[in-house]
């Protein structure tokens, strides 16, 4: 990983005196990257200096490469930025050996998972696209960690690069995007993971409300996954993808579906006195339990994000209704902040309590005994926000 930083910053930082030398470096950089590096064109998160371990979110072996960022697609985004900096078709190989790793671990429901297998018998258990067709394979494609997401953007601007020529990379897109408009649910949302379209008839389209109670005990996953989701910006980046698609593609379709999930950003803020979002929601349209410790509440960090999506929506439609939640949720997060200035990462519903977790994942109103695996508090950045409000 922090090669492929070093990539990054040869191609921003380094002076023009410099040119030279950079180039050199980063000719360098990339070849040790695509040959000594590269498993089958693609790569894992980070690698010890004599290349015996290799890690994505967790230990792998030789033949296992990482999609969820920063793998595979965030390496050949670089290639492909050195390629547009130098015109050096060096690089624009490299990144097409990256989206040809990704082709390689498109799943058959259109998106990736976290990993692609490349050994024989691993393969045998993923429903991958260019495999033969088979049950009891995992075909579950996931939008969590901006993991699908990362490897359409590598594949539709690699798409681009090539001038539309190369048909594996062009299908492998047009396959992806395809799938993930019949992946979305009829309110706009995308849920964190599919293998197939939505129900429409299993989802209506509702406002956001409260329940009327909810249980304060963890009552188990409750496949939460399939829920509607702002959880680790799946909705953002969906959003971006769906506009980078639009604009690459020329086709209304991908704008639409990116107006029609602000749509459900809007269906999604909640009610006075919390005019705010939740991190997932049930089909009800009320927020809802995903994992131990992220109860239903009001989240005063997703809810961040949700705000500076609804800002990046008005500047790319000019449509102002993205802009009419915003001042109740500003007003919110302003009475919301805590003694310290930061924001609770959760409050209770109604009563605005900021709520958090023991070690033994008690939920309950003091952080004195936090489990430090996760943020129970978060930075405010609402007056940033606010500001480019204004200015909007």
């Amino acid at each position: 990983m922090k090669a492929r930083c070093a990539i990054f910053l040869l191609l921003t930082l380094v002076p023009p005196a410099a040119a030279d030398d950079a180039s050199q470096a980063l000719r360098r950089a990339v070849a040790f990257f695509r040959e000594n590096v590269s498993t089958e064109g693609g790569y894992v998160w980070q690698y010890s200096a004599d290349l015996k371990k290799r890690e994505g979110e967790r230990k792998t072996g030789p033949t296992t490469i990482w999609v969820q960022p920063p793998g595979t697609p965030t390496v050949g985004l670089v290639m492909l930025e050195a390629y547009q900096a130098t015109g050096d078709r060096y690089y624009l190989d490299g990144a097409k050996a990256a989206g040809d790793a990704l082709v390689h671990g498109q799943l058959r429901s259109g998106g990736w998972a976290y990993r692609i297998e490349f050994s024989v018998k691993q393969r045998k258990r993923w429903a991958y696209r260019i495999e033969p067709a088979g049950l009891l394979k995992r075909n579950v494609s996931t939008l969590d960690d901006n993991t699908t997401q990362a490897a359409l953007r590598l594949l539709m601007r690699l798409d681009e690069a090539l001038r539309y020529k190369d048909s594996t990379i062009h299908e492998a897109a047009m396959f992806a995007l395809d799938s993930l408009l019949k992946a979305r649910h009829a309110n706009g949302a995308w849920s964190q993971v599919y293998d197939k379209p939505p129900d429409p008839a299993e989802h209506p389209v509702k406002s956001a409300s409260f329940p009327d109670d909810w249980p304060r005990d963890y009552p188990g996953h409750s496949y939460y996954w399939n829920n509607y989701t702002f959880n680790d910006n799946v909705l953002a980046d969906m959003i971006d993808v769906m506009f980078l698609a639009a604009r690459i593609y020329r086709d209304d379709r991908y704008r639409q579906s990116a107006k029609k999930a602000g749509g459900f950003i809007l269906l999604a803020q909640l009610p006075e006195p919390q005019p705010a979002w939740a991190q997932q929601y049930n089909f009800q349209m009320q927020p809802s339990w995903a994992r131990k410790f992220e109860p239903p509440a009001i989240t005063g960090g997703e809810s961040q994000g949700v705000l500076r999506t609804l800002l990046a929506l008005y500047r790319q439609t000019g449509d102002r209704k993205y802009l009419e939640p915003a001042p109740r949720a500003l007003a919110w997060f302003r009475r919301s902040r805590l003694p310290d200035g930061r924001l609770a990462r959760f409050y209770e519903m109604r009563t605005n309590q900021p709520l958090y977790f023991t070690r033994k994942y008690e939920l309950i109103y003091d952080d004195a005994d936090p489990p430090n695996h996760y943020a129970f508090k978060v930075g405010d950045g609402t007056e940033s926000i606010g500001r480019q409000f204004e200015k909007l």
